[in-house]
Parts: C-alpha cells; structure tokens; sequence
C-alpha cells in the first residue's frame, strides 16, 4: 500500500491517555440539512449549500459543510429553501401558548407558517412580572420562543384602575418602578397600545417617563400608536408623537402593524415613509412591521366607541349606554367611527363561537331588522352571551393596497402577523405575504422577504444568535417548498393550517418533520438582558 492510499494516523490525547485515530475522520452532528437553497437571513444572496447542527446550535454552513460531519438524521433539501425560522414580532397568541393543554402550546398556527419565535405582551398588553411568566412557561414547555414586552396597560391598570386621570408624583413613582422591575427580570422592551383605553388617557409625558426606564435598561419602544387612522390627532400626527417619545425618552422606536386605515388617510403612506426617513436620518433608530392583509383586526369595543364612554371600564360604558342623553351622543360618535372604517359592511364578525361569527355587520343589522349602530351596540352588549367581550372581534376592511405595497418596500419594514383569533393573519401571514407579494406581484424578492422576517428582525428584537444561519447560531431553521408554500386560512377559514412547511427546527429539534407537527415543546422563554449596572 502506497503512502497516498495508506490512512494516515495522528496522535490524539484523551483523558490523559495517548491514543492513535484515523486523521480526517469526521465529526458527529445531530442533522444536516443538505443541498437546499440556503437564504442565511442577512443580506447576501442565497446559495445552494448544507446547514449542520448539534447540541441545539449551527455547527457549519454553506456548500459541501455536511461531508465533514457524521450527522445521526441526513434530510435532503434538494429544490427546497432552507432559511432561520422567522421571527414573528407581534401577536397574541394566548389561546394557545397560555394553555394547560400541551397539544395546544405547540403554537401550530406559528409552526406551520415557519415561524420559531414570537412577540407576546404587544400592544401594551404585556404583565410586567416577566419573572413569574418565566417560570410558569418553564415548567410547562412551549413550542416556540417567546419574546417579552412590558405592557403599559396592566402597569396603568394596576396603578390608576380604568380611570381617565393623570398620575400623580407617586403614582408615576410606582408605574416606573413596574416598568423597571419587568425589564430587569428580562422583557426586551415596553410595549403600548395608546389606541386603547385606558392607555389611551395618558399623555405623552407621562409614556415617556416609562419610556425612559426600558431606555435605561436597553430596550425597545414597540407602539401601536396613538391614531392610525382619522379619530383625533389623526395618522401623521401621531407618527410625531411616537416618534416625539422616542426622541426624548432616547429609545429606539418601533411602529407595530404600520398602516393608514381608513379613507379618511389612504395615500398617506409616502408622508408615513419621509417622516420615518427623516428621524432615521437624524441618527433616531425607528422601525416597523406589517401584516400582508388589506383587513385590520381588533375588537368592536375598540374600533368604533368613542373613547371618553369607556372611561371607568365596562361597568361605566353599560351605565352611560342607559343613560338616554349619553346614549345619544355615543351612537352618533359610533355612526362617524363606522362611516371611518367604511361603514358596516365592511365590518366581518370573527369571534369563534358567537352565532354572528362568519357576518359582517351590516348582515347582522338586517338580520335584526334595526340599522348598523343598533346592530353594534348588540354585539358589544353581548346580546345575552356570557362574556360579550369574547364575541366583539372583527376584521375591519380598511386599508389600500398601493399603501401597503409602498410601506413594505421599505428597509426599515419587517414582517409580523398580529395573529388575533377568528383572523387569518394569526394561521397565515407569512405565507400570504410570500404568495401575494412575492411570488404574485413582486413586491419584494425572496432573498428581502427572508430577511425582514428574520435576521432584521433578530437585530431589531436584540435577539442574540437568533435569525441568521452561522456557526453559533441557536439551531430555529425553517426548510420549506417554493412551490407549495402557501396560506390556508382565508376570511371565511381563517383557522387552516398553512402548506408547504416541510420540516422546523426550534432550538435543534424538529417541531415539524417531514409536513407533520411533532410533540416537541422545545421552544424558550428569552430573556434580554439589561444594560449592565441598571439593575439591583
């Protein structure tokens, strides 16, 4: 045997004992993924290459990396994009994360749609004790990563109640110290949803001082702002103030599900952009995401009640709507948030369970024979359903598609779903956006979609070795099939499953292998971590 053909030995040491070992023998993995379109989450082109992984990580990337490795589960990617499993950074995704039933904590709805990680405690909504929701995910398993914000609605609710009231000096004190406490237990930022009563009551003084404490901590503002639409201050204006928040509070911005609703602002989309520019420009770091659907969700409550009847909560709207003057006056402020929204056929009722689900508004009115404020009005009462704030969704047509095309061509854009239940953004945002705008009308190209639904949004998040393909990197990736990914769900079948997922790792194990959902719970409740020195 010639010295080329002759396997070589090396000298290798193990538990100080000398042993000799083949040289060029190859290292164990637990998968490779090989010969797929690799998309690795920047902004390089995609490459026809193999993603290597052991012990949760990605232990090698790019053409040929499998050949030195002997992985235990070999899945050819041939003909199918392999990318970071995109991260979603706004939903509300209790019934499914929040439930004792762990079939139902696998978040299908996320898995199937490629996604690895998600936003929770968005639009204001999220507990301040991060600690104990740390916990209670911890023992009980979830099946995707969860990102946690610090909600101005449960601290001013725990503080103020449901009043439309200014805080005072000690008041402030304790909803800063809530701030401070849920940012050093781990949220990566403060979230409000200044649409909303009654976060709705605040000032912009009175945001920016809670602001500041997530500042202080190396967090983000996410906001749904104050007005998308033509309520009050109206679109632009509270852009400004948002933005205003940011400047002075000195954290960077993000708009959750920019958009301009309603036809009182379509076409505002270009001045949305150039004031966006501009801050950037000045050095402000500010952001957005956007859900590819020209209906908005929200609740009935919310989409169509003058804020000021709301104040003092649900008891309090009851008594004013009984009351024959206030009544009046919060049908005719209704009728101009209906007419806002493009009236009450425009108006599709969502909530699973209700009798009214699957009609729109105006269908309802004429059902029961009175006109579309009335019709409202029933719905928000409950009309004699236990708990009439499970049965106000709604999907609110209200936006214009050149809008929405021009704000998701932005850099600064990245993809969310806003998931609410009854909607099909929450089963189908991301494959939509892929089938209707990239693939249908080329918005964006397939290497910009996978970007900002991945590493953009990781560097947005602050999210350490997530949304990328490179060594280190925590193992979330998403193998999918051009061809076949695609929505399920529509507005009349809004809870189907999304097609063309064929396998997901979150965290180095398979969540979905060969298009079937496993039983894995191998999903984390992240913690970001707070600038060092800011907290006790």
């Amino acid at each position: 045997m010639g010295p080329c053909s002759r396997p070589s030995l090396v000298l290798a040491l193990f538990a100080g004992i000398a042993v000799l070992a083949p040289a060029g023998a190859r290292e164990t993995a637990d998968l490779a993924i090989v010969g797929g379109r690799v998309h690795d989450g920047g902004t390089d082109p995609s490459r026809i290459g193999d993603v290597v992984v052991r012990d949760g990580r990605i232990v090698a990337v790019g053409a040929g990396a499998a050949r030195g490795y002997e992985a235990a589960r070999v899945i050819d990617a041939h003909g199918k994009v392999v990318a970071p499993g995109f991260i979603d950074p706004h939903t509300h995704p209790n019934t499914y994360i929040r439930s004792e039933v762990a079939a139902e904590r696998r978040a299908l709805p996320w898995l199937f749609q490629g996604v690895t990680t998600i936003g929770i405690g968005v639009d204001g909504g999220g507990n301040p004790r991060v600690a104990d929701q740390r916990a209670w995910f911890e023992q009980r398993g979830v099946g995707v990563n969860l990102v946690a914000f610090v909600g101005f609605g449960p601290v001013r609710r725990e503080v103020l109640g449901e009043s439309a009231r200014a805080p005072d000096a000690a008041e402030l004190a304790r909803m800063e110290a809530l701030v401070a406490q849920g940012m050093c237990e781990g949220a990566f930022g403060f979230s409000t949803g200044l649409f909303y009563a009654p976060q709705s009551f605040a000032s912009s003084a009175e945001v920016i001082a809670l602001a500041r404490q997530a500042a202080r901590r190396g967090g983000l503002y996410d906001t749904h702002q104050r007005d998308e639409s033509s309520y009050g201050m109206g679109l632009l204006a509270s852009t400004a103030e948002a933005l205003d928040i940011g400047r002075q509070a000195g954290i960077p911005v993000h708009f959750a599900h920019l958009k301009a609703l309603g036809a009182d602002v379509h076409g505002q989309a270009p001045a949305l952009v150039a004031m966006i520019d501009a801050a950037r420009a000045e050095g402000m770091a500010v952001t957005a995401d956007q859900y590819p659907w020209l209906a908005s969700g929200t609740s009935l409550s919310a989409a169509v009640l003058p804020r000021w009847a709301q104040d003092g909560g649900r008891p309090a709207l009851l008594r004013r709507l009984a009351d024959p003057g206030q009544s009046a006056r919060i049908a005719a402020e209704l009728q101009a948030n209906l007419d806002r929204r493009g009236g009450a056929g425009a108006i599709l009722l969502t909530s699973p369970g209700a009798r009214w689900r699957g009609r729109t508004l105006a269908q309802m009115a004429e059902y029961w024979r009175v006109d579309a404020v009335e019709a409202a009005l029933r719905v928000i009462r409950g009309d004699g359903l236990p708990d009439s704030r499970a049965a106000e969704s709604i999907a609110s047509f209200n936006m214009n598609e050149d809008d929405v095309r021009l704000l998701m061509r932005q850099p600064w854009m990245v993809t969310s779903s806003d998931g609410t239940d009854g909607h099909p953004r929450q089963y189908a945002s991301f494959p939509e956006k892929y089938a209707r705008y990239v693939r249908a009308q080329g918005v964006i190209d397939l290497d910009t979609f996978i970007h900002r639904s991945t590493g953009l949004t990781a560097r947005i998040l602050g999210l350490a070795d997530r949304g990328r393909l490179q060594p280190g990197a925590h193992a979330d990736v998403v193998v999918f099939d051009p061809e076949a990914y695609s929505p399920g769900a529509d507005y009349l079948a809004p809870q189907e499953l999304a097609h063309g997922v064929d396998v997901l790792l979150v965290n180095g194990r398979l969540a979905i292998d060969e298009g079937q959902a496993t039983d894995a719970l191998a999903g984390r409740f992240l913690r970001h971590e707070p600038t060092p020195g800011a907290c006790p």
